[in-house]
């Protein structure tokens, strides 16, 4: 018998200790193979073939997928430890590319389609990618006109030996489409005419786009009338026969299935703010006041500093998306020994303007306010109040990144039931800056200047303080203003400016650095920006960033905590 059959026999005939193999794989592929390759234990001679066998063809089919289609793999033991040797051998790259799109189509539509295909000529090949290059071709024709359309055929050709696969697709576009009429189902308690007051997309003889449907979900979504809200093409079961003769497209009607919500909601909650104290709170909201599809918001807020009443009534948009409100407010506080008691009647109308929100409002105002070592005075304003808010941003809870600018404009007049004659003019700047994936810069700034021939008359909403979190941090709350007795009021010139560095420890915490400047005074002569700065931990909790900050305010040589923190239930 020749030697080698021999020591093959002898070595199959010897007993294997029970032991997890070792892998052995360069850098590129061993993530893969230790995330998804199911070594296992051997414990025996027969068990170590069936191992073997198993373990090439799984790291075969592992290592195809990123297009290694020709590894070696060995198993052999050395100094009584079992190795797994997995050599992925060179990757394949991508070689012709042929798709073809059958059926009528736009020349320059066609042309887009092809120039947009991801997965190109020389490109190394993975299967990820070539699944991704696929889905993303058929919803580039699914996005516009072509909802019909399909994958009718993808072939990946592998050549080993040559380390090259050639791909070939197949799309079927079907027929152009347009909307239809609204098909709407779910509704108990709302009509039919609220849901197309939100429709600003979908007309019917309209081209169809999957963005139109996506807004007009978006718009539902958004009101607090619906759950749940799907608006979807409602197509023909043969939506691969072409139209008829003489037909350019096929008109299908739009489903929008809705589920409504609750007509009405309670919540309680508590919290804490180093600006105003600890704080209860109580609100209702009804989202059908008196059957019309009014909405209610009515709450009352106890807080250490302030205590707010309020209800507001909002009525639904109307075709030219304006939203009209009315409300009122009774508000009592005592912040840096100035005592205010006030109520207030309004009417708002806010209208989205692409990116910008434009608010108009009107509003009536009545004041007492008790300074601590002066005189109490009542101040009475009817006032005029328009503004705009522009706000970019990719995640909404998230400051990180996105860019907000708010411009404010009110005033009121002796002529008008005003105590003064006045005009409050208010920027805000906000803008988050990534640096990278764990780092960013967050710049903040406000300027506001009341035009009148003094404070006196004016009512203190109209009028500035500041100081306190998300202003000059390291002072207490609208503690930097205009002195009157022991007190501190506002006055008619506003600045502020703020710059922090956060760094993200982990995917939810980060250390922030901060300084902040600013100051209210009655005049400019007499500004003298406060400066504050120090550093803060950051937390990145489901209802959106919360921060607690250690600041040092160097006007008053102090170390001050800034936190807020609010617990719904």
């Amino acid at each position: 018998m020749h030697k080698s059959v021999v020591l093959a026999a002898l070595l199959f005939a010897l007993p294997v200790s029970a032991a997890v193999p070792q892998l052995q794989a360069p850098e590129e592929v061993r993530e893969l193979l230790t995330n998804y390759l199911n070594l296992g234990e051997v414990t025996d001679a027969p068990s170590q073939a069936a191992f073997e066998r198993r373990v090439r063809r799984e790291a075969g089919n592992l290592l195809a997928t990123e297009g290694y289609f020709s590894p070696e793999v060995t198993v052999h033991e050395r100094h009584g430890e079992l190795l797994v040797d997995v050599q992925p051998g060179p990757r394949s790259l991508v070689g012709k590319v042929a798709i073809e799109i059958v059926g009528e189509i736009e020349p320059a539509r066609r042309e887009a389609l092809l120039s947009g295909w991801k997965l190109k000529s020389g490109q190394a090949f993975r299967q990820a990618d070539w699944d991704n290059a696929k889905q993303s071709l058929l919803a580039e024709l699914l996005a516009v006109d072509y909802p019909a359309g399909r994958l009718q055929d993808s072939q990946a050709e592998v050549d080993p030996e040559a380390h090259r696969v050639d791909l070939r697709v197949l799309v079927e576009p079907g027929p152009l489409y347009s909307f239809g009429e609204l098909k709407i189902s779910g509704l108990k308690r709302y009509s039919r005419e609220l849901v197309e007051r939100f429709n600003r997309t979908v007309k019917p003889g309209a081209n169809y786009r999957e963005d139109k449907l996506l807004a007009f979900q978006a718009a539902l979504q958004d009101t607090p009338y619906f759950g749940s809200v799907t608006v979807s093409l409602e197509r023909a079961e043969d939506d691969g026969v072409a139209p008829a003769v003489g037909e350019e497209r096929v008109t299908a009607p739009v489903r929008v299935h809705v589920r409504e919500r609750a007509p009405y909601q309670v919540a309680f909650g508590v919290g804490y703010s180093t600006n105003t104290g600890a704080r209860v709170e109580t609100s209702y909201r009804s989202s059908d006041l008196f059957g019309r599809a009014w909405e209610l918001h009515t709450g009352v807020r106890i807080e250490q500093l302030r205590q707010t009443a309020y209800a507001d009534v909002f009525f639904p948009p109307d075709d030219r998306r304006r939203r009209d409100g009315v409300g009122m407010a009774i508000q009592s506080s005592d912040i840096e020994n100035l005592a205010l008691d006030s109520y207030s009647l309004g009417a708002t109308r806010v209208q989205q303007r692409g990116s910008v929100e434009q608010r108009l409002g009107i509003n009536w105002l009545e004041e007492k306010q008790t300074p601590q070592g002066a005189p109490t005075t009542t101040n009475k304003a009817l006032t005029g109040q328009v503004g705009w808010t522009w706000r970019h941003a990719p995640e909404p809870l998230d400051r990180s990144q996105g860019i907000s600018l708010q411009l404010q404009l009110g005033g009121g007049s002796k002529q008008l039931f005003s105590d003064q004659d006045f005009l409050r003019t208010y920027l805000r700047y906000n803008q988050g800056v990534a640096l990278g994936a764990s780092d960013g810069l967050l710049f903040r700034g406000e300027l506001g200047v009341t035009f009148a021939p003094s404070r006196q008359g004016i009512p203190q909403d109209f009028l500035f303080r500041t100081g306190g979190s998300n202003s000059v941090r390291g002072y207490a709350y609208q503690s930097l203003g205009v002195p009157e007795g022991s007190a501190v009021v506002g006055g008619r010139y506003l600045m502020t400016v703020s710059a922090e560095y956060t760094h993200w420890l982990t995917s939810s915490w980060g250390a922030a650095v901060f300084v902040d400047a600013g100051d209210a005074q009655d005049s400019r002569e007499a500004f003298d920006m406060a400066l504050g700065y120090g550093l803060g931990a950051r937390w990145k909790s489901p209802v959106g960033p919360l921060g607690l900050d250690l600041a040092y305010g160097q006007r008053e040589g102090k170390l001050r905590f800034d936190f807020s923190l609010a617990i719904p239930f």
